[in-house]
Formats: C-alpha cells, structure tokens, sequence
C-alpha cells in the first residue's frame, strides 16, 4: 500500500499536489525512543502544527540489564495523542507514521501477547551469544550478508541468552519482534518489520532483502525444539488501518492508516533533510547516531560500520552508533547534583588544556567505530584542582574525539567534503558544534532545525508519502560552522592523547 519514495531531501515544508488525500487532516509522526515517546503533527501543506512527548521508565534488574515495559510504551502513546489532540482541537488524522529505536526485542506468545519486559539496545548480556554466533558463521560471512556487527545487543543473541535463562518464557513464545513492529501490531493487529528494523535482528540479508535461513537455523530455538516465527518483511511505506478498538481508544478514525515507517536512525536523517546522496547526518540524543547517506552498498575493509536500508528505495545508510553520549551527561549531572540541561554550560567553562582525559565507554562497552564490547569508561590524570566543569569537557571532548574515529571511517569510504548534518542532544549546542567542526574539520550545518524529533517527523514525512501526498521541499537549514584551522594541532594532539589511551586501556 502507498507510493515509492523518491528519494527527495525532506524537511518541515511539505507542498501538496496530485496524491493529496480528498479528506483533510492531520499526518502523524510517533518515535518509540530509549527514554520517551516524541510525537509530531503535520497538516496537509506540511506545517508542524502540534508536538507531545512521553516518557517511561528502563528496569535495570542486574548488571548490564536494559528492560522496558511494552505496557509503558502504549500508556507513553495514549498520552502523547492526547496531549496532540488538545493542542489541534481534535482536527481529525488520516495517517500515522512509525519509528523506533533498534535493536529492541519484544516476544509474544500464541494469543499475541507480550510474555515478558522488552530487552533493548542497551542490554549488555548477551554479548557472548553474539560473539558464539559470529565464530560460528565466521566474522566475514556475518558482515558481508548482513552488514552488521552482529554482538550482544542484536535481537537473535538476546533470543539464544533468554533461551537459556528464561525458558519459560522461551517455551511460550510464538514471535520476535523489534520494538516499532510490535506498536505497528498493536495498532493494526499485523505483525510484519521494514528492512532497516529487521537489520537489527542479526540475521537480514541485505542483497537478498530477506532473512538469512542459515543463520536463522543456527540460533532461533527454544527448549521444547520449536522455532519461533519472524514477522514478514515489507516496505517502510506498507500501510495498513488501525484497528477499529484501538481507534476508539485514541479517539481516532477507524479509516486512519498506519504506515509502517522504520529505524529511528533512518528517519533522524530523513527529518533533517540529509538523505542525499554523500550526505552526513550526526542525529543526537540518548546514543548519538552517526549515518552516511549513499547509493551504493558498500562493505568496510574493517566492519566500522553499519550498512542500514533507508526508507528510500535504493539508498543505504552506513551508519555508526556511540552508545553512551546524551545518557553519559545524564550520568555525570545526577552524580555531581547538577542540572542536565546546564552540563554542556559547564562543560565550556572547563580547562582547553590540562584537564583530564574521559574514555567515554559508560554503556558499557562501544559500538562507534570501534565494536568493542569489553571496554569500559574511565576518567584519567584527574587531580585536586580538577572541577566538575573540567570532567564535563572531558566527556565532551571524547564524545568529539569518537565522533572523528567515524567520519573518518565515512571519509575513507568516499564521504569526502561534504558537511554534516546535525540535530538532537548535544549537536544542539553550538559550542558542541564548533567543537565538532573543529576536530572533524568538516562545516557542521544544523540540519532541519534544532528540534529534538527528527526522527518523529521522519516518520510522518513518509506517511505522508506512503498515503499520495507528493512531497516538494526546501531545505530547512540552520547555523552552518566552519572548521577553525587555527585549533587543528590543538585536535590533533587530543586525539594523539586520547588514543595512545584508549590502546592502553584495550590491552
């Protein structure tokens, strides 16, 4: 159901032509991220007309543990909804477009019901699976089918561990699911993922657009010797109606369509309008995402990245993903009492030289450019003069430091001269951004805007597609930083630092 995308940057401004639905309304965005639901409200003509947020709560039940609660995430939508519908004056909706975080596993049993908390991303348990699976198909055949680094934080290792530890639940289970599929499901009763949401599962099969039956075999089964199903594979633009219960519930059409959508990582860049061709985009928030844009699948020499299908047909993302960025300011404001929202201020007040060294693995672990699931974080050459100030700029210059390991894994890969493109979390400050500019020596352009949904307004962009709307749009750019060459010896020598480090510590 719906329209092939055509691969045109996307921002705010949508211009409404030949497919615009006879009924007006509202199109809708909803982002399933780590720490909160984001929604966002378009009308026909494309202007933002409404935002919402929720927030739910990750159960932490033992070391590396990262639980949510799928009840939480549906309370977290009827809110946001809610909160949409009141600052539109109930106008009527005719699309709702998803996006979610990945890799997050959701199991439901025989009756389609959730037999257990979601396991998400951050979970650091399985990485033994992951690492049993790769020396069981060799690392190679692994990245090159599926384009991923498939570790403890992919969907089929988090299966192998609840197998052995909960097999009850493992007996019970009918279907894994990423986060997005199970809300899709929830909304429509079909249970069904997009490319880019199935790479999460470790077994997707990028050329062949479909699941991997090898290495399905080698890790999906269960105590009693049944194998759970994978939901079927279609199109980010694949729609269907809401179920006429839920609409009630939302106080909804029951003609609305929900259409499918994809990863968060995806649609972050496609809310920023950097879905171009040889576009960077630096998508902030709990992880910061880091995603080049291309037309060509293309592997790396050395697994630095990620290869994701984007929403448009034909474009791949290569992607890397720091695990621990907006949450590692968290961390650090609720232990020194600070305000979060004060902590790039402090980090600015902090000592340029002199300071410590902040190894910024707090996940634990690393994905980046690295793909290390043993390192941790640590805070080195601290001293008594040392302030609260000098720690947050030393967490934010390893955060810059780890964000160069990956643009220059996208410059070695052809991403050349290009810009980036940012938006969320810490890219919202332009200090942040100067920094980036700098040690990168890149122009660094806010892309879309600084609004922390892109990657909610990424998903109604493509609802908007996938029901006929025609899409024409300028680019919405914000403060465009230049790298200054007077600071380029000052970054060299904190990477030079930083990584003579980080060897010691990954000895």
């Amino acid at each position: 159901m719906g329209s092939s995308l055509e691969g045109t940057p996307l921002t705010e401004k949508l211009v409404s032509g030949t497919g615009t639905p006879t009924q007006p309304g509202l199109v809708v965005g909803l982002d399933l991220g780590t720490s909160g639901l984001k929604a966002i409200a378009i009308n026909a003509e494309g202007t933002v007309v409404a935002r919402a947020s929720a927030s739910y709560p990750t159960h932490r039940p033992e070391a590396g543990a990262s639980e949510q609660d799928p009840a939480d995430w549906i309370h977290a939508i009827k809110s946001a909804v809610r909160d949409l519908q009141n600052d539109t004056n109930d106008a009527p909706w005719i699309s709702i477009g998803l996006s979610g975080m990945l890799p997050t596993l959701v199991t439901i049993d025989a009756r389609n019901e959730t037999n257990g908390h979601a396991i998400t991303w951050e979970d650091a348990r399985a990485d033994e699976y992951g690492e049993s699976l790769r020396t069981q198909l060799g690392e190679e055949l692994v990245y090159r089918t599926t384009g991923q680094w498939v570790d403890g934080r992919y969907l089929l290792p988090m299966w192998a561990r609840l197998v052995d530890v909960e097999p009850t639940r493992a007996n019970t289970t009918s279907m894994l699911l990423g986060a997005k599929d199970f809300i899709f499901g929830w909304l429509t009763g079909q249970f069904v993922t997009d490319p880019s949401t199935a790479t999460g599962f470790g077994c997707y099969a990028l050329e062949e657009r479909a699941w991997d039956a090898q290495f399905v075999q080698r890790i999906v089964q269960s105590p009693a010797g049944t194998v759970p199903s994978l939901p079927q594979i279609e199109s980010s633009q694949f729609g269907a109606n809401i179920l006429a219960s839920i609409a009630h519930e939302l106080n909804v059409s029951s003609d609305v369509t929900v259409c499918l959508g994809a990863a968060d990582s995806v649609l972050g860049a496609t809310g920023m309008g950097s879905n171009h061709n040889g576009n960077i985009a630096y998508v902030g928030g709990t992880s910061t995402i880091i995603l080049g844009v291309t037309d060509e699948l293309k592997f790396d020499a050395d697994h630095r990245y990620l290869i994701t299908p984007m929403a448009e047909p034909g474009m791949w993302g290569v992607e890397m993903d720091l695990l621990s960025t907006g949450s590692s300011f968290r961390w650090l404001a609720n232990l020194t009492g600070s305000e979060e929202s004060d902590m790039m201020q402090l980090a600015q007040a902090g000592a340029e030289v002199g300071g410590p060294i902040f190894l910024p693995y707090l996940a634990p672990g690393e994905q980046g450019a690295l793909w290390d699931p043993t390192i941790s974080g640590s805070l080195h050459g601290l001293n008594l003069t040392h302030t609260v100030a000098d720690i947050s700029r030393a967490l934010a210059d390893g955060i810059v430091i780890e964000s160069v390991r990956c643009v220059d894994a996208l410059t070695d890969n052809g991403f050349l001269a290009g810009p980036i493109l940012v938006s969320g979390g810490s890219a919202n400050h332009s200090w942040f951004r100067q920094r980036l500019s700098d040690a990168c020596r890149r122009v660094v352009i806010t892309g879309g805007g600084d609004e922390p949904d892109r990657s909610a307004l990424g998903a109604a962009l493509v609802a908007a597609r996938a029901i006929g709307l025609q899409v024409d749009v300028d680019i919405q750019r914000g403060e465009s930083l230049s790298p200054d060459a007077a600071r380029a010896d000052l970054w060299t020598q904190k990477v030079a630092a930083f990584n003579a480090l980080l060897q010691k510590a990954q000895k």
